[in-house]
């Protein structure tokens, strides 16, 4: 049996945001927010969702409870001014630690992408 996946839930509202902030998001993610996560220490993967209108979600999931606790000291002490929140206009509404029981690649196999 294999130690459960440390994760981490940071969402931002979208109701209120400024006309156009879903293209924007998405526009950071591609070209710069992929490359600052691909590759760093501790963290397993991360995907970033979002509802248009609704909300924007990055989830994480770490390798280690204390690489998931190290990460979320250091966004919570600055997530008023983290990109997303400024492109938002607000600091993110939940910033939430979980346990992720189970991760499953389908037939089509895994594809890790800037944006979709």
């Amino acid at each position: 049996m294999t130690a459960p996946l440390h994760g981490l839930t940071v969402r931002w509202s979208l109701a209120d945001a400024p006309a156009g902030t879903a293209a924007e998001l998405a526009a950071y993610v591609e070209e710069s927010s992929h490359a600052r996560f691909t590759g760093m220490e501790g963290l397993r993967f991360k995907t970033w969702r979002m509802r248009v209108g609704e909300w924007f979600e990055g989830c994480y999931v770490f390798e280690s409870d204390a690489a998931r606790a190290a990460f979320q000291e250091q966004f919570t002490a600055t997530a008023a001014d983290a990109p997303g929140s400024k492109l938002v206009g607000a600091p993110p509404v939940l910033v939430e630690p979980c346990q992720v029981v189970a991760v499953a690649e389908g037939a089509a196999g895994f594809l890790a992408a800037p944006r979709y």
